[in-house]
């Protein structure tokens, strides 16, 4: 059983999440003990490339001991993502033919590890989004009538 440690709650409402892929993270352990004790949001965050490597951009990763921490510490600091190099090939190539773009969309554990999990979509345009809001507000009707 995975424990979701943070979730991108506005990722599949913003985003069109065609397919999702696990990928590890580099991380300090101050870093490591924050994100366990959830001191971590994915709200503003996005996954791209620096040449072949993958990062993870404008992730906001709290003080886990305000008076223990490094003095450069940067809570929004890139951190690198950790895939095999056919699954980075993939990745490149969904995201120039398909014109995809990478969004987090939850940090859990798995065992001892924490893993990040990457949606591959495309924004969503505003029309698109009053359609995912009216099935949201259709299913909700026929929930309670079902009652």
């Amino acid at each position: 059983m995975n424990n979701i440690l943070a979730t991108n709650k506005k990722a599949h409402f913003d985003y069109d999440i065609k397919d999702t892929v696990e990928a590890g993270i580099v991380l300090k352990g101050y870093e490591v003990k924050a994100i366990k004790k959830s001191h971590v949001s994915l709200n503003s965050a996005y996954a791209t490339f620096h040449g072949s490597e993958l990062f993870l951009i404008n992730s906001t990763i709290s003080e886990y001991q305000t008076k223990n921490q490094p003095k450069n510490y940067d809570k929004n600091a890139s951190h690198k993502l950790l895939l095999k190099k056919s699954e980075l090939e993939n990745l490149i190539r969904q995201i120039k033919e398909k014109k995809m773009i990478l969004i987090p969309t939850k940090i859990y554990l798995k065992g001892d590890w924490i893993k990040i999990e990457i949606g591959i979509g495309k924004p969503r345009k505003k029309y698109d989004k009053r359609e995912v809001l009216k099935e949201r507000e259709s299913k909700k009707s026929i929930k309670i009538q079902m009652e």
